[in-house]
């Protein structure tokens, strides 16, 4: 059996279970790199075992679950994909091939491997989707959805102000969820007006909080949180412990429904709102990268196509010609 065999008792495998073997040998070593060297988050890390897992049961089924990973063929992988396309949208098969890709590199790089059986393996293209995102007079009807329950006596003062900090940091700094989740106060610089982030890839950026993000935080800090450590977590539950995104995204769908905007849109869709407003300003798309932490200019140009589709619209409606 290679150095690179998945398993060596193939009959171990079970529907919706691994080999112990093969999870302890060969997926919790990457799981555990992706958490703590790369820092990416739960969500990821959740969904690229879920990819291993669809694989290795896919290779279960056509009788390759004992063959080496680096001796699996261009037709076998092309086979998968091909299958694969049959249960997943285009999306979520590029999500689930991305996750393997770094699955194998990981093992080649440390020489566990002498290749990488999904290299140039062609996948269906992805149609073109623009990001999802609020215009300035729906942000501001959101953001105001905390004082308006507080006017009601719907919510308490410091329910009140710890939903508007977290409304504004997610659109006025331009974090992601996860980002504010953990932002602690150690994180702040001295005036408390820009935050340290750590994002995805352990990569570090410094995001300004915005005049209103910052005068929100000060509040909060001041009236409801009091003297704390300056390793606490800025949104702490009562132990202590970190919120949790899945929180963020059901205090948001309160306000959304409040301000009568679709239910669909996720904390992330306030990053894209605060990247496209920023270019319809007139920012500077390298800028842009920075502040959002995009490691390619080409992620943070998707919003240059939102803003020229924004002015082919204002176009089409006031233009005689159009």
């Amino acid at each position: 059996m290679s150095k690179s065999s998945p398993t060596e008792s193939p009959e171990a495998a079970t529907p919706g279970a691994l080999p112990p073997e093969l999870e302890a040998a060969w997926l919790n070593p990457f799981l555990a790199w992706l958490a703590n060297e790369r820092r990416y988050s739960a969500h990821t890390v959740r969904n690229y075992r879920h990819a291993f897992v669809d694989f290795f049961h896919w290779l279960s089924n056509s009788g390759l679950e004992a063959k080496p990973f680096d001796e699996l063929t261009r037709r076998e992988m092309r086979d998968y994909v091909v299958e694969a396309q049959r249960r997943y949208d285009r999306r979520t098969l590029h999500l689930h091939v991305s996750g393997l890709r770094s699955f194998f590199r990981y093992w080649v790089t440390r020489k566990r491997m002498l290749r990488n059986p999904l290299t140039g393996i062609p996948l269906p293209r992805l149609p073109k989707r623009l990001p999802k995102f609020l215009t300035e007079s729906q942000m501001r009807s959101l953001l105001t959805g905390p004082q308006r329950l507080l006017e009601n006596e719907t919510i308490s003062p410091e329910q009140c102000w710890r939903d508007r900090v977290i409304m504004e940091l997610l659109y006025g700094a331009g974090l992601r969820v996860s980002e504010l989740c953990q932002l602690r106060f150690s994180h702040l610089d001295s005036t408390g007006t820009t935050a340290r982030v750590i994002g995805k890839g352990n990569k570090e950026r410094i995001c300004p909080l915005g005049e209103v993000g910052a005068a929100v935080l000060k509040r909060w800090r001041t009236d409801f949180v009091g003297p704390q450590s300056r390793e606490a977590f800025i949104l702490a539950r009562k132990n202590g412990e970190a919120i949790k995104p899945r929180e963020v995204q059901l205090l948001l769908k309160r306000y959304l429904a409040l301000a009568d905007l679709p239910a669909d849109i996720t904390p992330h869709k306030l990053r894209h709102s605060y990247a496209t407003h920023l270019l319809n300003a007139g920012a500077d798309l390298r800028l842009v990268q920075e502040l959002l932490g995009h490691a390619n200019l080409s992620t943070t140009q998707v919003y240059t196509h939102v803003s020229v589709a924004r002015l082919k619209e204002v176009h089409r409606q006031a233009h005689p010609r159009s």
